[in-house]
């Protein structure tokens, strides 16, 4: 299909890269020789150079060496956004390795068999967490582990009443066989280290999903699919300069979006990266005030927090240029909120794990469109096919059908899922599982996930449809929209609502709300009210665990 969605490309946006063949290692020492000087990374008041990082990352590179990594072997890393999360990711792959991400709040079962999956012998975890990955030993692969402390890299100052008042937000490390000092560890290495040959087609990163459905699984992603997807990204905001700009890391680096978006464009481009460990309002707004950021990549929930939070209007935001958003539908009305109180557009996005993540973003400097994900980026095709025909595609404007994807981008595979692999392309194209439509001008916009599609009769239903609405209402904060049973296989409309701050709407002036705006099977038949959503780690309202509250409150319920 032609490419119409290129005629809507901003100003400066090419429709196809040369892309530049460089590794991510070799991305950052080619920086740190052209600036040695810039900051790289801005952690509580602590400035790291490109030249210091570029030395730290070598210095560990050396350590692991020492360790026995050698090529290909996969390095765990279970960290927040610190100092050692990016030298210890940029060691590894130096040190010609694989780094294998995992989130720091997964459960013990979900991080044991993500680290038998991974196969790792060298773990590299926050203090907090090595008493309980010492007991896990003897469950996982794993011989050494390595353990950070928040502590290592702050002034001195802070360091002192961090460690009076935040006492319970460390731990020594303890005195176990294989158990290292990440600090100690990283000054035994070597400032200048040479490693093995790494090669685009090596394998950089092993991250693992959100595990909503099932098991997570592991995505295998090469140095050149996340070397080309921060090219990509980075040609949408031409007005952006190279070795100027200021990122604030507030999406969680063991997550992709926030290693695509946050990490590797900096180290890639020079960007300094401000690191946001716990990414509260306050927090992100300081540093994006702070730290005169000019470039925000977040998700949804976290625009929406920032926007509410009652300190904002104090912060300055003159230097923002762009905002990037993704991981989760964007409301309209929280970009309108956004907009307003910062005069700074947001550009609602679209990727998975296993596209790099990037694939769509509506315009930064052209037509955006509110509710779309915008427009594929350069060096990317998407289709839209029927969801029971996956060999029909659809080309007609506004019919709902499955996106999948083409490019350098798409992950190598599941890692020991060669079935699950082959499953997730045809005739190689991957296909995404949401179901999404494509205006006339090529902007698409996602509907759903396949899996969430609501069937009422013969009609279906589409949840973010009515979470729209449900946003729409002046009392309401976050909505999310599940199917619960109605009579026989029909499915009905659950609308589950947490209220704005001071508001206590009622049920049925939420279900009459959606009536004037809805078709009849679109409206909630009911609406239960909670203080918060279950969210996955990366923001991603979790509708598998709302309908496992609706049967467990109906379980509940006396018989008439």
């Amino acid at each position: 299909m032609e490419k119409i969605w290129q005629e809507f490309y901003a100003k400066g946006v090419p429709f196809s890269i040369d892309f530049d063949e460089v590794t991510l290692p070799e991305a950052l020492k080619r920086t740190a020789k052209k600036l040695p000087d810039r900051d790289a990374l801005i952690f509580q008041g602590n400035n790291i150079t490109f030249r210091e990082l570029n030395e730290l990352v070598c210095q560990f590179a050396s350590a692991l060496k020492e360790l026995g990594v050698q090529k290909g072997d996969r390095v765990s890393i279970i960290l927040p956004n610190l100092i050692q999360t990016v030298v210890a990711v940029y060691g590894t792959m130096t040190a010609g390795a694989t780094a294998a991400m995992h989130n720091p709040r997964a459960g013990e079962l979900n991080l044991a068999h993500q680290l038998n999956d991974a196969g790792s012998r060298i773990l590299v975890c926050l203090d907090l967490l090595v008493p309980k990955m010492v007991a896990a030993r003897k469950r996982t692969q794993v011989q050494k582990i390595l353990s950070c402390h928040i502590r290592d890299y702050l002034p001195l100052a802070s360091k002192m009443l961090f460690s009076l008042v935040k006492r319970e937000m460390h731990l020594d490390t303890p005195r176990e066989q294989d158990v290292f000092e990440f600090k100690e560890l990283l000054e035994s290495g070597k400032t200048k280290f040479q490693g093995p040959p790494v090669s685009l087609d090596d394998t950089a990163f092993i991250l693992y999903t959100s595990a909503t459905t099932g098991p997570s699984k592991g995505v295998v992603l090469s140095q050149r699919n996340m070397s080309v997807n921060l090219q990509q990204a980075r040609s949408w905001f031409p007005a952006f300069e190279d070795g100027k700009e200021t990122v604030v890391g507030c999406l969680p680096f063991f997550h992709v979006f926030g290693i695509t978006c946050a990490l590797n464009i900096g180290i890639f481009y020079g960007f300094t990266d401000v690191l946001v460990p716990l990414p509260e309002p306050k927090n992100i707004l300081e540093a994006m005030s702070s730290g005169k950021a000019s470039f925000i990549p977040a998700l949804p929930t976290l625009y929406n927090a920032v926007a509410n939070e009652s300190a904002f209007q104090k912060y300055n935001f003159k230097s923002l240029k762009g905002c990037f958003s993704g991981g989760a539908p964007l409301p309209a009305s929280t970009i309108r909120t956004f907009e307003n109180l910062t005069g700074t557009a947001i550009c609602e996005g679209y990727g998975l794990t296993e596209t790099s993540p990037v694939t769509h973003v509506n315009p930064h400097g052209g037509i955006t469109k509110p509710g779309s994900i915008g427009l594929p980026l350069p060096g990317t095709d998407a289709k839209i096919v029927d969801v029971d025909d996956p060999h029909k595609e659809i080309t007609s404007p506004d019919v709902p059908g499955e996106l999948c994807i083409q490019g350098p981008q798409v992950m190598q595979g599941y890692l020991n899922l060669p079935e699950v692999t082959g499953a997730a392309f045809l005739h190689g194209w991957f296909h995404t599982g949401d179901i999404v439509t494509r205006d006339r001008h090529g902007y698409f916009f996602v509907v759903d996930r396949r899996n969430d599609i609501i069937g009422s009769g013969d009609l279906k239903v589409y949840p973010r449809h009515v979470e729209e609405v449900l946003f729409a209402h002046p009392k309401v904060e976050e909505a999310a929209v599940i199917a619960i049973r109605s009579s026989g296989s029909a499915e009905a409309v659950k609308g589950v609502v947490v209220p704005k701050k001071g508001e206590r709407p009622t049920e049925k002036e939420i279900i009459e709300f959606c009536a004037r705006r809805l078709s009849p099977h679109q409206v909630p038949q009911e609406i239960q009210f909670q203080e918060r959503l279950p969210r996955t780690p990366i923001g991603k309202v979790q509708r598998g665990e709302l309908k496992r509250l609706h049967l467990i409150k109906k379980s509940k319920v006396p018989k008439q």
